[in-house]
């Protein structure tokens, strides 16, 4: 009898090493990674100009494909109702890998890939006037750079919608009940994005996010619908090529300001929201500037304080401020050429050239990075590379975003 209760003995200690053993390294696992802001776009108040297709979204299935930056082995979604002035329930979310190819739209979905989201357990939630809410956890791994189709089910939506316009991406309407269909055929299009505002993937500890904060050149007006060809979208693809664990975070927002709202809340109203909250962000790069200067030149007919230079390298410096004293990294890209169109006056060239001065020899930010002299035609100064314009003078289009990508040095973060 003796043996058999030192086999017993021996039996439950092993037992107690393999569980301890597992648990270790369930926690080994934990500690080795983290969340990461993947993808994100900068939450707007809508207007009659994003307003839905027909059907509307009364009681639809909404299907959106965002392209992530850096991959996890699980994601996590974030809505948002920050400019709704009622609450927001969403009855249903899934999301899947999409099968989206090259750069036409595509409804469909990768199969065996969809999962129906959860919050706190409930496939349903509702989000407050103001608020946001994330998503439960789901395990479903995602490469670098992937194609993520999110289903909304939508019913009873109220008059305000926050989204964001410019999202240079098709999302598909369906009626009624479709969030797990893996096709979409005969949806309605628009190129909006709605509700949805982030998507966090579970990476490795060692990676970190940068945003970038911008307006329509970081928003990508002008890049290929559906190429997901915008400069953050580039310079994601350099640093991911280089085996850089680094998410890259577009919070650009088309018309944006420094000092004045505009299209969206001005930068200085938005930078907790759409920059200090993101998770896991390391580096900012501030790309703002060019509208406060455009419009500054007509202020009296549109019944604003003009910016002058000094003003807006106030706001960089509150922007700085704000940033550091959350850790953060402060890269301050200077204003790009824009003479040739009719926004952009000859007569704010001298304060352009004023802020990029300070910008480049102020010492308050951590580093630059010289857009302005990458994307400068030589031959004709204050106007952009014939080859890097998309066509208005001010926009850069595909290959001008490739080109500021291009322009960044990688080493920036390495720090």
């Amino acid at each position: 009898m003796r043996v058999c209760y030192l086999a017993l003995a021996g039996a439950l200690l092993a037992s107690t090493i393999v569980s301890g053993a597992a648990h270790a390294a369930d926690v080994t696992k934990a500690e080795a990674t983290k969340w990461v802001g993947s993808w994100m776009t900068a939450a707007q108040a809508g207007d009659a100009n994003s307003a839905p297709p027909a059907p509307g979204f009364a009681d639809a299935t909404l299907r959106q494909v965002v392209h992530l930056s850096l991959g996890g082995q699980r994601v996590r979604l974030r809505l948002s109702n920050a400019f709704g002035t009622a609450p927001l329930t969403i009855p249903g979310i899934h999301v899947a890998l999409s099968a989206k190819e090259g750069s036409g739209p595509s409804a469909a979905i990768r199969p065996g890939s969809d999962h129906a989201l959860t919050f706190d357990g409930q496939a349903s939630v509702t989000i407050p006037a103001g608020g946001a809410v994330w998503s439960d956890p789901v395990d479903l791994a995602v490469p670098d750079r992937a194609d993520l189709a999110v289903s909304l089910r939508l019913k009873d939506v109220p008059d305000t919608v926050t989204g964001h316009p410019g999202s240079r991406a098709t999302s598909f309407v369906a009626p009624g009940d479709a969030l797990a269909a893996t096709d979409l055929p005969g949806a309605a299009t628009v190129t909006h994005w709605y509700v949805l505002t982030g998507v966090d993937v579970q990476a490795p500890a060692t990676a970190n996010a940068v945003v970038v904060l911008g307006d329509s050149i970081t928003d990508g007006r002008d890049s290929t619908t559906d190429g997901d060809g915008r400069w953050p979208d580039a310079l994601a693809k350099r640093l991911l090529q280089g085996k850089s664990p680094v998410g890259v975070l577009n919070a650009g927002i088309g018309g944006n300001r420094l000092l004045l709202d505009g299209n969206g809340p001005r930068a200085l109203d938005r930078l907790e929201r759409d920059v200090l909250d993101q998770t896991a962000v390391r580096w900012l790069v501030v790309l703002e500037g060019i509208n406060d200067l455009a419009t500054a030149v007509k202020a009296a007919e549109r019944k604003e304080v003009g910016a002058t230079p000094d003003a807006i390298i106030g706001a960089y410096r509150q922007i700085i401020d704000r940033a550091h004293a959350r850790g953060l990294v402060v890269y301050g890209a200077t204003i790009l050429p824009c003479q040739g169109i009719g926004y952009c006056d000859p007569a704010m060239e001298p304060n352009r050239q004023k802020v990029n001065a300070w910008i480049r020899g102020g010492g308050a930010f951590d580093a630059v990075i010289d857009l302005d002299r990458t994307l400068d035609d030589p031959k004709n100064p204050g106007h952009l590379l014939p080859e890097a314009d998309g066509g208005d003078h001010l926009h850069p289009g595909d290959t001008g975003y490739r080109l500021m990508a291009e322009g960044v040095d990688l080493a920036l973060f390495a720090r």
